[in-house]
């Protein structure tokens, strides 16, 4: 009997365990990230705009202004725009549509608890292209003003993608119960709220058309270089033309794109990440692709569109090298990673083996830390929020954030590959003893 074979018949019982450990402190933090991210969005943007005056607005008047807000009618319907909801609903139709069109390969992902191999279309880059391509066509006929309605409609975008977010968070939910459905080995815990936040089923999906894959790479992660491009036409229109954008604007646009593309290029290599393999999608997932990204790590380039600064060529050369410096260290260590999984190993980087067989690269970038990608990762995204000066600490909101997600995922990590390997795991932190950044943590 092989072992897919083995596997399909055994028990859904034996494939879906009950989850019996939480994370985010079980339901109530699920419950409370689940008010507290569409919150902080929100915040974000009531908290840094020049329509709530100012970055952040005077410290005294924001209570008596949040009550004000919270208590008046015309405030919570001035969350929803209906022309923005229709323009985000055809971007997510184009994102599907180009999906389906466009051609791409047909690759495998990791072997799951069935023994079998789920397959994935590559075409986020040919996505990424083809918008690129539409909007700058459109902007160089109608003119930057005919693309700032991002800026301009800001908050009924992120309602619009909340509301996404929620109604597939429901959606997916439901139809893991039906029968067959491959869970997430940390979304089956049987409380509601916990599981429609985490995920309940690892791989939710109508026909072909994987969801949480998608929802990964494509409508947030591309829209996210749109809403930069929007607030450069914003700051061009305030400016006199594009040839005025300042060197910052220009710096966190070219910083973010190449980020993206970057990702979306290297598309195969997503399915090997937590993400696909082991986390399950609910709201967690789908409100951070479709709502989080594109609408808070665009924060900085928001920020450049009212309050234009000028850094001159010193300081532009020197956060280019810091964000070159952390592309490099990002990129490098990842491909000396895909390379040894992928049975090669051209720099003879020096690795120890488990007593399963398994080996761990104790050399080269992967002996300098444990996670030498999250170092280039938090290295980039200080380049990315320098552009906008020390006048406000919230455009350093996403430097935070993102140290506190990647020590997360760290001591997750850690976690797991301290159960996969036990004794073994001990003696590979005695090799590799730092986390993230070398001799620091």
């Amino acid at each position: 009997m092989s072992s897919v074979t083995k596997a399909k018949s055994e028990p859904l019982a034996d494939l879906n365990p009950r989850t019996t450990s939480y994370e985010f402190l079980g339901p109530p933090g699920a419950f409370l990230i689940s008010f507290g991210v569409p919150f902080m969005t929100y915040l974000l943007y009531f908290g840094c705009s020049e329509t709530s005056g100012g970055c952040p607005p005077s410290l005294p008047s924001i209570p008596d202004r949040l009550v004000a807000a919270l208590s008046d009618k015309t405030f919570w319907v001035s969350l929803w725009d209906t022309e923005a909801s229709l323009m985000y609903m055809g971007w997510y139709a184009f994102c599907v549509v180009a999906w389906a069109v466009l051609p791409g390969d047909w690759i495998e992902g990791v072997t799951m608890r069935t023994g079998e191999k789920k397959k994935y279309k590559i075409n986020a880059f040919s996505t990424f292209l083809l918008a690129m391509g539409i909007s700058s066509g459109y902007i160089l006929r109608n003119g930057p003003e005919s693309f700032t309605f991002i800026y301009k409609k800001w908050i009924g975008f992120v309602t619009a993608s909340l509301v996404m977010s929620l109604v597939q968070a429901f959606y997916v939910y439901a139809s893991s119960f039906r029968p067959g459905a491959l869970l997430a080995l940390g979304g089956n815990s049987g409380n509601f709220i916990y599981d429609w936040y985490i995920g309940r089923e690892l791989n939710p999906s109508i026909g072909s058309f994987d969801i949480k894959s998608f929802n990964e790479l494509r409508p947030g992660l591309i829209l996210w270089v749109l809403v930069n491009i929007s607030m450069v036409c914003e700051q061009a229109v305030r400016r006199g033309g594009f040839a005025n954008v300042t060197d910052s604007m220009w710096l966190v646009l070219a910083f973010q794109t190449w980020y993206v593309a970057d990702g979306l290029y290297n598309e195969p290599a997503i399915f090997t990440t937590m993400d696909i393999t082991t986390d399950g999608f609910g709201f967690m997932l789908a409100v951070g692709d479709l709502c989080w990204v594109p609408f808070v790590y665009t924060l900085q380039a928001r920020y450049l569109a009212f309050n234009q600064i000028e850094l001159g060529p010193l300081r532009t050369a020197g956060v280019l090298g810091l964000n070159l410096l952390g592309y490099y260290i990002f990129r490098d260590a990842n491909g000396e990673k895909n390379d040894f999984r992928n049975g090669r190993n051209p720099k003879n980087l020096k690795y120890f083996t488990t007593s399963t067989g398994s080996r761990l690269l104790t050399s080269g970038w992967w002996g300098r830390s444990r996670h030498p990608n999250y170092f280039g990762d938090l290295l980039m995204a200080l380049a990315w929020s320098l552009p906008t000066g020390f006048e406000t600490p919230i455009t350093y909101f996403y430097v935070v954030y993102f140290a506190v997600l990647l020590i997360h995922r760290q001591r997750r990590d850690d976690e797991n590959c301290e159960k996969k390997y036990g004794e073994d795991w001990e003696t590979y932190k005695k090799l590799v003893p730092y986390r993230i950044i070398p001799y620091v943590y």
